[in-house]
């Protein structure tokens, strides 16, 4: 074993140890990411959230200027609840050639191996710049990099070129779809159970809207991906969750329901918005409303999270670069979503780049093979002998 795997493992093993999943504070991960960095000299920069219990840290090494390449992956895990764990998800574990723990995969690996470069970026003296970023909340909606982004340009160096090393074993992958997820409330009008007309139906409302929904992704089965990059080859519309009602025999005045829409790169932002929006505002109101006054059925539908999606750039400047880096001649999309888009969205080209499989991710004894590990601490090695 290398020195430089070595080195990435036991990185590795002190990120698993921190229960990053989203819902706790990833303040204690990123206290022992900037030790390390100041250990080389380094000066990173913290980005806290409103609530004052979240950061994403950024630093730059070598030249102290904009452009250059940035390394980005998100500190946050999903929740290990309810499921089978052989061992202890905080504690990475070797067996058989792989690293299990919560986020060796998903996505601690990645980390751990910019970390490993480091020592050889600060020798090094890079006229390029070389940033990275680590990042919280990627798992509940991919906002928590948004404040980082939004400092390019201000007291933060903006990159030319972001990789976000999600897992894709080590393909390069220049799409994903678009993750736009909602929450719609009905206030209807509660009565007696035994006099129906008296009162509005918030569950029967729901239920119209849910079955238009089911209609639309019906219809958007037929707007086929004309590039053959995504499985399924259509956008994908989805209702999650439900809930409603007091008791059987009480009309009930409420109702809410989650949905999501996963959308094509080429698709508009608002379309499915905009007509479930139209259809309780043209077609709901009137017909519940009439049966009393329009002001006891209301119907709101709001954002939860909107994660761009990323669209292939044509000789795109991260494509070309990874690509040769990676050893590759040809790019793929991935069916999750991921921060790429919001770089992308803020005019930097962004490609996916990293180790392990998604087949992997979120599940009990995740886990990441070493040799994933190894062939991205050799595509990282490649990555930085290009100017850029």
């Amino acid at each position: 074993m290398n020195s430089k795997l070595a080195h990435t493992k036991e990185i590795l093993k002190n990120l698993i140890q921190f229960d990053t999943t989203s819902c706790y504070s990833n303040i204690p991960a990123i206290d022992y990411i900037e030790d390390y960095l100041k250990q080389y000299g380094l000066s990173p920069t913290r980005i806290p959230n409103l609530q004052g219990d979240k950061q994403c840290l950024y630093v730059t090494i070598g030249a102290q200027r904009a452009g250059g390449i940035c390394l980005s992956g998100h500190t946050d895990v999903v929740p290990v609840e309810g499921q089978d764990w052989h061992s202890n998800p905080f504690e990475m574990i070797e067996k058989d050639g792989k690293l299990f723990g919560r986020g060796t995969c998903d996505m601690k690996g990645y980390l751990a191996c910019c970390l490993a470069l480091v020592p050889d970026l600060v020798q090094a003296q890079l006229d390029m710049p070389i940033h990275m970023i680590f990042s919280y909340d990627e798992e509940i909606g991919c906002e928590g990099v948004l404040p980082t982004i939004e400092r390019f340009g201000d007291d933060l160096f903006k990159p030319n070129i972001v990789v976000v090393g999600e897992p894709s074993m080590m393909q390069v992958a220049n799409a994903h779809k678009s993750l736009n997820t909602f929450k719609t409330t009905i206030s209807g009008l509660e009565g007696h159970s035994s006099n129906p007309e008296a009162g509005v139906n918030a569950i029967y409302i729901a239920s119209e809207m849910i079955n238009y929904l089911r209609e639309m992704a019906e219809k958007w089965q037929e707007r086929k991906d004309e590039t053959g990059l995504f499985t399924p080859d259509y956008t994908t519309i989805h209702v999650g969750v439900i809930e409603g009602g007091t008791e059987h025999n009480i009309i009930p005045n409420h109702c809410s329901f989650q949905w999501e829409y996963r959308g094509l790169p080429s698709e508009s932002d608002t379309e499915i918005l905009d007509r479930v929006n139209a259809f309780a505002a043209d077609v709901l109101i009137p017909k519940y409303g009439k049966r009393n006054d329009h002001e006891s059925v209301k119907i709101e539908t709001i954002s939860v999270s909107r994660v761009p999606a990323l669209k292939p750039e044509t000789n795109g400047q991260a494509e070309v670069l990874v690509k040769r880096a990676a050893q590759v001649n040809h790019a793929i999309a991935v069916s999750y979503a991921t921060e790429a888009g919001q770089f992308q969205k803020n005019d930097i080209s962004t490609i996916i780049c990293g180790p392990g499989s998604i087949d992997q991710a979120h599940k009990a004894n995740e886990f990441v093979e070493i040799s994933q590990l190894s062939a991205c601490i050799d595509f990282l090695d490649r990555l930085m002998l290009h100017e850029n």
